[in-house]
């Protein structure tokens, strides 16, 4: 089983975690940008944070064997912040670097003029730098800022097949698949969705456009959720291509819009129990997605 995981922020995880996710198969993931927990206070903390970004995590990431790309963008939560808002006059030097893959996140939280203002700019900005999107849906009445989303995706004239709606669940996913979007699913603990919910979701809407990622960040997450949704759809009766489909070759075809997906020659092995041979890791990485 091959992985790539289309939206971790592992900037927040550990070395271990890095080793284990390697263990489970995952070879390459996108770290979107995003809120680190609490407020900056000033634009020079983007920076240092986009330059992590774009140097010291493709290192980290590479002493493991995985490729690391990241989006790059104002999220929607610091929209809010006057201090923060002048970072987007500074993007167009990071778009600009070789593996940012998308814009974002950007979107809503809690829908207010200053995040449709940051939203509508970066949307020009990745019409601009000819790139994807990443959006992220609000966590409070999520079903009118998911239309909202497809309303302003819609109006900038960016391609629906180059915007991701992540952050969906059973509410939002038709809307979203109605409009032509990539639909995103990050499967957590306690919130958002499981791998059990994850797999109704596939039955009942198919393959097509669909990704599923762990989101795993500083929060009670699992950077081993792409593994566990992996093994839930060949418990359901899912073939291997379909897993394969799901958690690699759908977020190549996304990503790779950018021109700037650059994957290594590798060899996976692909039975369903390839991924449990061998190290201690490789173990823990087992026991995590049976229990």
């Amino acid at each position: 089983m091959r992985i790539f995981d289309p939206h971790i922020h592992m900037t927040s995880r550990t070395t271990d975690d890095y080793e284990a996710m390697h263990a489970a198969g995952v070879r390459a993931l996108v770290e979107p940008a995003f809120w680190l927990g609490q407020p900056r206070t000033n634009v020079g903390s983007f920076v240092d944070y986009f330059d992590s970004l774009l140097g010291w995590e493709p290192f980290r990431a590479a002493q493991f064997g995985i490729e690391h790309f990241c989006t790059i963008g104002l999220n929607p939560k610091e929209a809010n912040d006057p201090r923060c808002v002048e970072i987007l006059d500074l993007l167009p030097r990071f778009l600009a670097k070789d593996r940012v893959v998308a814009v974002g996140e950007l979107g809503y939280d809690s829908m207010t003029k200053e995040e449709d203002e940051a939203f509508s700019r970066q949307l020009e900005l990745a019409k601009d730098h000819e790139l994807p999107v990443l959006v992220h849906t609000p966590h409070r009445d999520k079903a009118t800022g998911t239309r909202r989303t497809l309303d302003v995706v819609k109006e900038s004239g960016v391609p629906a097949e180059h915007v991701i709606v992540d952050h969906l669940n059973e509410m939002t996913v038709a809307m979203v698949r109605d409009s032509g979007c990539w639909a995103a699913f990050s499967v957590y603990p306690d919130t958002k969705m499981d791998e059990h919910r994850m797999v109704r979701i596939l039955q009942e809407h198919g393959l097509e456009r669909m990704l599923v990622n762990s989101a795993a960040d500083w929060g009670r997450s699992d950077p081993l959720k792409t593994l566990k949704t992996g093994r839930a759809m060949l418990e359901a009766g899912f073939s291997e291509d379909d897993v394969d489909r799901v958690l690699w070759r759908n977020p190549v075809e996304f990503y790779a819009q950018s021109g700037r997906l650059t994957l290594q020659d590798d060899s996976f092995e692909t039975g369903a129990g390839a991924m449990f041979q061998g190290s201690s890791v490789l173990r823990g990485a087992r026991d995590a997605a049976d229990s």
